[in-house]
């Protein structure tokens, strides 16, 4: 089980390099009214004085309580429940079909209006009234109630909260995923507080445009997840380090070594023997984000990689075939391709990249 500050650390990085711009189209649109209705309500002076951090910090202080109380009630539950890597891929086209379904309605496409997931009456009146309100609470608000509206990359982390199996671990990679998003959602913030009033009639449009490209891409991470779509490549990265074995045997037992790195696994496309008893070890070297949640979606096999070390996985004796491995969002993978011991030969990273 990985320790609470790598989950922190990885929740972190995860926010900064991925959740951002994800969270920021999924959820934009709650900061954007918050910020727009105080910025055409209330008098240039008063607007002024508020500055930027009154709306935007409320928001993002509120967010980061609800997240890191949903991360805690997670790490409960994953003490009991493990979701395999096919149950997360589900959950990620599930997300991605809501997005979808988001981002069609906020573009006034009417035929989706009837599968549109939709709040309680009650609650929906309090939000819209709490939309509308330019009190200094309604950004904090928005902000608590963004734990109802999860991106695909949120739901992930929500994911790997689960697999902490701890209130404290879970609750530390979901504050740090927070955290990492903040720095996208304050320049967001200070953009329509700069154009509010010249921008508000087209903000939901943007956004839903934006929804429905984060929407695809998650739509994909699940296939990828769930082992129903080849992962992306990343051999460019894997020309970068010196040639090494990839596959070596010792007393029978073949050993595969793939390096994870912070954006990427090398290599990505590998050779080795069917029929013989067969390791899988993933080094890493002080690395960090979403390629330490390691999945190979036909063996059922989730593990959170330490940020430096070697973590073996037995891949028992393979048959002829290709398995995949991918990351817990789906980002970035490779593939080991399994012959028969006569067309067999190892790859290194060199030989990937040609």
């Amino acid at each position: 089980m990985a320790s609470t500050t790598t989950l922190f650390v990885t929740g972190l990085t995860t926010g900064l390099f991925a959740g951002g711009a994800s969270c920021a189209a999924v959820q934009g649109g709650l900061l954007a009214s918050a910020v727009g209705r105080r910025a055409t309500a209330w008098s240039p002076e008063a607007w002024e004085r508020s500055g930027l951090f009154a709306p935007v910090g409320a928001f993002l202080g509120a967010k980061l309580a609800s997240h890191t109380l949903l991360g805690a009630a997670l790490g409960l539950v994953g003490a009991a429940i493990q979701p395999g890597p096919r149950a997360r891929a589900v959950l990620l086209v599930a997300s991605a079909v809501l997005m979808l379904l988001f981002a069609l309605d906020m573009l006034g496409v009417r035929a989706v209006r009837r599968f549109v997931p939709r709040p309680p009456a009650s609650w929906g009146r309090r939000v819209r009234r709490s939309a509308k309100s330019t009190a200094i609470t309604t950004p904090a608000v928005l902000g608590f109630l963004t734990v109802l509206i999860p991106c695909g990359v949120t739901l992930s982390v929500e994911l790997i909260a689960i697999t902490a199996g701890s209130p404290l671990a879970g609750a530390a990679v979901m504050a740090g995923f927070v955290l990492g998003t903040g720095p996208l959602f304050a320049v967001l913030g200070f953009l329509l507080r700069s154009a509010a009033r010249r921008w508000q009639g087209r903000l939901s449009v943007v956004t839903a445009v934006i929804v429905l490209a984060v929407a695809l891409w998650t739509a994909g991470s699940g296939l990828r997840l769930g082992g129903w779509w080849p992962t992306p490549a990343t051999a460019p990265a894997a020309a970068a380090q010196p040639p090494q074995k990839t596959v070596t045997t010792t007393g029978g037992v073949q050993t595969i070594t793939v390096q994870a790195r912070t954006n990427s696994y090398a290599p990505t496309a590998i050779t080795a023997t069917a029929g013989v008893p067969t390791k899988l070890v993933v080094a890493t070297d002080n690395t960090n984000g979403c390629v330490r949640s390691f999945v190979v979606p036909d063996e059922g096999v989730q593990e959170i990689l330490p940020v430096t070390g070697r973590t073996p996985i037995d891949l028992g004796t393979p048959t002829p075939g290709t398995l995949d491995f991918t990351c817990g969002m789906g980002m970035y993978g490779g593939e080991i391709t399994f012959q028969e011991p006569a067309t067999a030969r190892t790859t290194t990273p060199k030989e990937t990249a040609r």
